[in-house]
């Protein structure tokens, strides 16, 4: 699909959606360790070892069109949620607030191989420490932050707005593609495409340079959405800049039971699916097949969100 051929609509807050076909395609990876490390050698076996949650590689379909929003929900979108519907972000309502950057203890918490500030009230969705304008992907937003503004937007419009499933996730990034990323195989395809952990985050994180992708992006943090290019879909920002919500509950073995049409994930759990990797995420953990989670009250400097549209 050429991009120029992508059908979009727009809504009353100025999100733009583009309209994704109804088809078929290989979801998760049977990529092996000796594989992976060819383009990744500088991990350890360990790390290259770690995805047994994405196989087996099997064929899902998703039975009907839908859309998807062109880029992760901003800062200036989200602002009009919250002003027009009185909406309290969780960050805010529960008195703990998100996660920031502070320069001056950037050395000191550690989640997951990511080293930020660790939860406090004065960090929210309009505070991380770093530039956050309103053309920014809004971040420290929970699950169910990210469902109150869908539906919040289907009562106002009168038409279902709602997180993507796992699998609408996957199909819409990889846009037709079955390489590791919707670019190619190789890292460094990421260039012109994706925000991830660069040379740029690396100057702030050091210790992890090693595991940068080789490129300046010029932005140590997050970038303005559509600053880099989109996949055939026309959709911005898939991969890199912030993790995104799915509607799914995570386990680790459902792809073994999972239905060939339309899956929607696993009926409870504990923790929800969150994709795309962020600009602070390694490029190994940035490929479309990759799975990642949180639990739904989870609020990061890395996480927003990007809605559906259904036809």
């Amino acid at each position: 699909m050429n991009i120029d051929s992508v059908e979009l609509k727009n809504n009353h807050i100025g999100m733009s959606f583009a309209r994704i076909p109804a088809g078929s395609f290989l979801m998760g990876s049977n990529e092996s360790e000796d594989s992976l490390r060819k383009d990744f050698p500088q991990y350890d076996s360990a790390r290259l070892s770690a995805f047994d949650d994405e196989s087996p590689l099997h064929k899902v379909i998703i039975s009907k069109p839908f859309w998807m929003g062109q880029y992760p929900v901003t800062v200036g979108q989200f602002e009009l949620f919250l002003v027009n519907s009185g909406y309290m972000p969780e960050s805010i309502r529960d008195g703990t607030g998100g996660y920031g950057f502070n320069p001056l203890d950037v050395n000191t918490k550690t989640i997951n191989d990511e080293v930020f500030e660790g939860r406090n009230s004065r960090y929210a969705w309009d505070e991380t420490g770093f530039t956050q304008e309103d053309d920014f992907p809004v971040v420290n937003i929970t699950w169910n932050d990210a469902n109150a503004m869908a539906g919040w937007l289907s009562e106002k419009e009168g038409k279902r707005y709602r997180l993507p499933t796992e699998a609408e996730w996957e199909y819409a990034c990889r846009a037709r593609t079955s390489s590791r990323y919707f670019t190619g195989d190789n890292p460094s395809s990421l260039f012109s495409h994706a925000k991830v952990f660069d040379l740029d985050t690396a100057r702030i994180w050091s210790q992890w340079q090693q595991y940068a992708l080789d490129h300046y992006s010029h932005y140590e943090f997050a970038a303005p959405v559509g600053r880099f290019l989109p996949n055939s879909f026309g959709l911005y920002d898939m991969i890199g800049n912030i993790w995104e919500w799915c509607s799914d509950w995570y386990a680790e073995n459902y792809y073994q039971e999972s239905p060939a049409i339309d899956p929607q994930g696993p009926n409870d759990g504990e923790a929800k699916v969150r994709r795309g990797g962020s600009w602070h995420t390694w490029p190994l953990y940035c490929r479309s097949s990759f799975r990642n989670v949180n639990t739904p009250d989870s609020r990061y400097i890395l996480q927003g969100m990007r809605l559906v549209l259904e036809e």
